[in-house]
């Protein structure tokens, strides 16, 4: 059975819906729980700190461990005090699940750039914030479980949230550095991509499916992303109790070398460049590079020595 027992986890925006249940199932589980939540509506307005200490008597009252922390993920001194806080009354923070989040939607056309800043500021700079101000205590105690939370919109596109899934599709590159850097020193990083009923969905998905979609079918899949035995570097797609993954391939493609390099030669054989056979997942960057150097250096006849 998973167990988080002597551990201690810090979950954003976990004063409702999702995060209010990945707070509530981890202490559960034996963790000692760091509630995080601003209070705020879902376009980001106002503060209100009832809500996560709701989430803390809760949790209390159900013979479990838990503080509220009412941090603006965006704010690094507001942060910055958070981890403090929490180093100062535990000493330790094993687990990150990065939860928070706000919607403005619109389409592009009619959207102010002022939305666009706040939305990308709470969900990406707010994770990258709440994760690099634990990162510290997780190389020096050897081990971390972080997890980033994207959106089938970040991954697939959605009409009228240009901000809301420009933020989302940056957490794939986020984990992807950050499971490399963390590697180590034993810190997995891992994205979850829901499909729930929340705040922030209610109101554009029918009674009956918002029924299916409860954040309660979500959880145990993030559970697995922050305990021990955890993967990492995996985009875990999860609604309704089912789970799926999600991966980044590329095709194997051609290579055009000299005279025969052209836009031309490109549309006429995006066919093969698109063929789906033989495409691969890249491990990191410089995989491609050494790629397509391979490929010219054979076209060409020549020998790379890469050491």
């Amino acid at each position: 059975m998973i167990r988080f027992d002597d551990q201690v986890a810090i979950v954003t925006g976990a004063g409702a819906g999702l995060g209010r249940s990945h707070a509530l199932r981890l202490a559960e589980r034996g963790a000692k729980v760091v509630v995080n939540d601003l209070g705020a509506s879902t376009d980001g307005q106002g503060t209100d700190d009832s809500a996560a200490a709701q989430v803390v008597a809760e949790i209390t009252a159900a013979g479990g461990t838990a503080m509220a922390h009412g941090a603006d993920v965006s704010d690094e001194a507001q942060v910055a005090d958070m981890v403090a806080q929490v180093m100062d009354r535990w000493g330790r923070i094993d687990i990150l699940i990065n939860n928070a989040g706000i919607l403005r939607d619109k389409s592009f056309a009619k959207l102010e750039i002022a939305d666009f800043r706040k939305v990308v500021e709470v969900h990406l700079m707010g994770t990258a914030i709440c994760t690099h101000a634990v990162w510290p205590v997780m190389r020096e105690q050897g081990y971390g479980r972080v997890v980033v939370t994207t959106s089938a919109s970040g991954l697939y596109g959605n009409f009228g949230q240009a901000n809301y899934g420009a933020a989302k599709a940056a957490m794939i590159g986020l984990m992807n550095v950050l499971h490399l850097e963390g590697a180590r020193y034993n810190i997995r990083v891992n994205t979850l991509a829901p499909t729930a009923t929340t705040r922030m969905t209610e109101d554009l998905l029918p009674e009956e499916v918002q029924k299916l979609l409860v954040p309660e079918t979500i959880t145990p899949g993030v559970l697995y992303l922050v305990s021990e035995d955890a993967p990492s570097r995996v985009i875990l797609g999860a609604g309704g109790g089912s789970y799926a993954q999600t991966r980044v391939y590329e095709t194997e493609g051609i290579t055009l070398m000299g005279s025969d390099n052209t836009p031309d030669a490109v549309a006429a054989q995006f066919d093969r460049i698109t063929d789906e056979a033989g495409m691969k997942v890249m491990d990191d960057a410089f995989a491609q590079t050494r790629k397509y150097a391979a490929n010219a250096a054979k076209a060409l006849g020549v020998d790379v020595n890469w050491t």
